[in-house]
């Protein structure tokens, strides 16, 4: 296995659905990963989608869809907004939709979800989790702090361009891979505690 590999490997989490407590979705403007979350909710038996969002904090606003604005096209103010009206047109009823509309970074959406679920007196034992598949392995670990009890699944969706076939071939690709990999160490220095083994 080389250097490509390795990463590819580590960064590009992925597994198949199965029935399960719930689909996380961590924020986002592509509609791609709701649209992911749709169609694994029509194979596979789930009780609840969440997803989780503002906007981005560096930004202070929704920016608008990235992608397929043509079909998604109403005045969305958060997130969630955003992500439940993907969700809504690609079959998932409302009622299965929960709401967290404050999250502004990917911890967040995972922290503010615990408490979405924790209000709601949830036991979740298995979850998906549906984000840009080179956001996976960044995602699965602050679920994995989040919710250190369950046991996850990761569906990720390819968005813009960029898959584990392709990432290294493009400039876009390397600085988007490679800064995964970078905060996938970085934002967890204090967040992980040191864990002894027998």
């Amino acid at each position: 296995m080389n250097l490509y590999e390795d990463i590819t490997k580590f960064i590009f989490v992925s597994d198949q659905p199965q029935d399960s407590d719930i689909i996380f979705i961590p924020g986002g403007s592509y509609p791609e990963i709701a649209e992911k979350a749709a169609q694994v909710f029509q194979q596979v038996k789930i009780h609840f989608i969440l997803p989780s969002g503002k906007y981005s904090i560096k930004r202070g606003y929704f920016p608008g869809v990235l992608s397929k604005a043509d079909v998604y096209n109403e005045p969305y103010k958060t997130e969630w907004d955003f992500l439940k009206n993907v969700l809504m047109k690609n079959g998932v009823p409302e009622a299965a939709i929960l709401k967290e509309d404050e999250a502004t970074n990917t911890y967040e959406n995972t922290l503010l979800s615990r408490k979405v679920t924790d209000a709601r007196g949830l036991s979740i034992e298995k979850a998906i989790i549906c984000c840009k598949s080179f956001h996976a392995r960044r995602c699965l670990m602050y679920y994995q702090l989040a919710y250190p009890e369950t046991s996850f699944l990761v569906c990720p969706t390819d968005t813009q361009g960029i898959s584990r076939d392709n990432w290294f071939r493009t400039p876009e690709g390397i600085k988007r891979v490679l800064g995964e990999l970078e905060r996938c160490g970085g934002q967890f220095v204090n967040l992980l505690k040191p864990h002894k083994t027998a």
